[in-house]
């Protein structure tokens, strides 16, 4: 009940908010909403869904067995420009779970913030600095290859691993919807405060808990590491494909200049197709290779059709005038 209430207040502080010396504004996916003037030289976006799934039997011949998924995403920008100044903050959540024969499960999760601050230095150039901070917010198992005596094994949890990185470079931004950073200086810094999390692969195969085990990069004993001269590049793609298709796109390369054949790639890509008002399509794809986290290739895709509301107070820039264009007031 508590709940209900809270949520209700919420929502109507919101409405209210956003009807005073109101002006019409385009959000996302062709939506119109009314929303205060900003005159702070902030500019921000919300995408938050609710993705539910539910199957049940009885007495049924071809087999089955019941579930309840639930997951949950939201993504949210606040973009600072004024003069030769921006700063562009992101952040990437997503948390679900799924339950089978009264077994609960993990089914997706992550945290993703992202801080830029830049200063232009020519056209589409900026110099900027930044700071990226990813974790979990739950624990994490694996459910396969244990000992026959257990069922499942801690393997992840909030800050375990969490990892920072601090960059400072140069920015390539043609477009509002794309840009590329280059950073010869990225320190990163992995966190681990969960010693459970440490495991090793038997003879036979099977997963086992180990105290003494290298666990995402950090040695035993110690509950932080630290690459002090790196190189980062990042590409972000975030734009609309369509007036109902929108695409957020990140790719991100990380070396300690040390280990150059250890280089590591993220990939974290999202579709997203509104099919309504407030209902929408959601294909997420993470592709990760960390030789700290696995010697092989690591991959998590989803798909889910749920809730979603966006709102945005992004303006949109005129495209600039071509030489071949006629100038204002002539035919």
């Amino acid at each position: 009940m508590k709940i209900a209430i809270y949520t209700v207040v919420c929502w109507i502080s919101l409405t209210y908010a956003f009807s005073q010396d109101s002006t019409r504004t385009t959000t996302n996916f062709k939506d119109v909403v009314t929303v205060k003037p900003d005159t702070s030289y902030w500019q921000r976006s919300f995408s938050g869904g609710v993705n539910f799934n539910q199957a049940s039997f009885s007495n049924w011949s071809g087999g089955g067995v019941n579930s309840i998924a639930i997951g949950a995403v939201v993504n949210a920008r606040a973009l600072y420009e004024r003069e030769r100044v921006s700063w562009d903050n992101t952040a990437d959540l997503q948390l679900g779970y799924v339950n089978q024969l009264g077994t609960t499960r993990k089914a997706a999760d992550q945290i993703i913030v992202i801080s830029v601050l830049g200063r232009q230095i020519a056209p589409k150039w900026d110099l900027f600095v930044s700071g990226t901070f990813n974790t979990f917010f739950a624990p994490g198992y694996r459910y396969d290859k244990l000992p026959a005596d257990q069922t499942r094994l801690k393997v992840s949890n909030f800050f375990a691993p969490a990892q920072f990185t601090f960059s400072v470079g140069i920015a390539y931004k043609p477009a509002d919807w794309f840009s590329l950073r280059m950073s010869p200086i990225a320190p990163r810094f992995t966190f681990l405060t969960d010693e459970s999390v440490r495991v090793r692969q038997l003879a036979d195969g099977n997963y086992v808990f180990d105290p003494t085990q290298v666990a995402y990069g950090v040695e035993p004993g110690k509950s932080t590491r630290t690459e002090w001269l790196a190189f980062q590049l990042q590409t972000v793609i975030n734009r609309n494909l369509s007036d109902n298709i929108a695409l957020n796109a990140r790719y991100q390369l990380f070396t300690q200049y040390a280990q150059l054949d250890n280089i590591n790639h993220r990939l974290d890509l999202t579709l997203t197709a509104k099919v309504t008002r407030y209902l929408s399509t959601t294909f997420g794809l993470i592709g990760l290779y960390n030789k700290d986290f696995s010697s092989e290739l690591q991959i998590q895709q989803t798909l889910a059709i749920g809730l979603v509301y966006n709102l945005s107070s992004f303006r949109k820039k005129k495209e600039p005038i071509k030489a071949t264009d006629p100038l204002p007031g002539r035919f």
